[in-house]
C-alpha cells in the first residue's frame, strides 16, 4: 500500500488505520453495489465495534437527526439507502474532497450488525484500491 505521508488527506487514511487496528469483529469484505468493506458481526460486541467506528468517523446521523445533516450527507444517505430506523450514517470531515464514511446497519434478526466503511466526494479508483487492501478485502 503506498503512503499518502504528507498531504493534507493523510489524517483520513490515519484514522482508518486506527479503525482496522481496533476493530473487534470479523474479516471484512468488497461490497461491490455500494463500493464499500463491510463485515457483519455478533451484536456481543457492539459497544467495542461501535467504539472503534465512531472513533475514525465521529459524525453520526440517525433516522431522525438526518434532516439536519449537510447536503451532501443527506445525498449520500439517499444514495445508499436511506438511514431507517436503529441505522447510522458515520462519517468523519471531508478532506481534500474525499469523504469517508461508514453504514452502520442492524439486521432485523436482532443478533446481527453490518457496517460498511466507504469513500464519497472526489474518491479515485486508487483510494477504493487503497481502502480494499487497508481492510484486507478483495473481489
Amino acid at each position: 500500500m503506498q503512503s499518502r505521508g504528507g498531504t493534507t488527506s493523510e489524517a483520513l487514511w490515519v484514522g482508518l488505520r486506527e479503525l482496522r487496528r481496533t476493530w473487534p469483529g470479523g474479516g471484512w469484505s468488497w461490497d461491490a453495489r455500494l463500493s464499500c468493506v463491510a463485515c457483519s458481526f455478533a451484536v456481543e460486541i457492539v459497544e467495542e465495534a461501535k467504539a472503534a467506528a465512531l472513533k475514525a468517523l465521529p459524525h453520526a446521523w440517525n433516522e431522525k437527526t438526518l434532516v439536519k445533516a449537510p447536503s451532501h450527507i443527506r445525498q449520500l444517505a439517499e444514495t445508499t439507502g436511506g438511514v431507517r430506523a436503529d441505522q447510522l450514517l458515520l462519517a468523519r470531515q471531508s478532506v481534500e474532497g474525499l469523504l469517508t464514511y461508514g453504514l452502520w446497519w442492524p439486521w432485523r434478526n436482532e443478533v446481527t450488525i453490518s457496517f460498511r466503511i466507504g469513500m464519497s466526494g472526489i474518491a479515485s479508483p486508487r483510494d477504493e484500491m487503497e481502502l480494499m487492501e487497508m481492510f484486507g478485502a478483495y473481489l
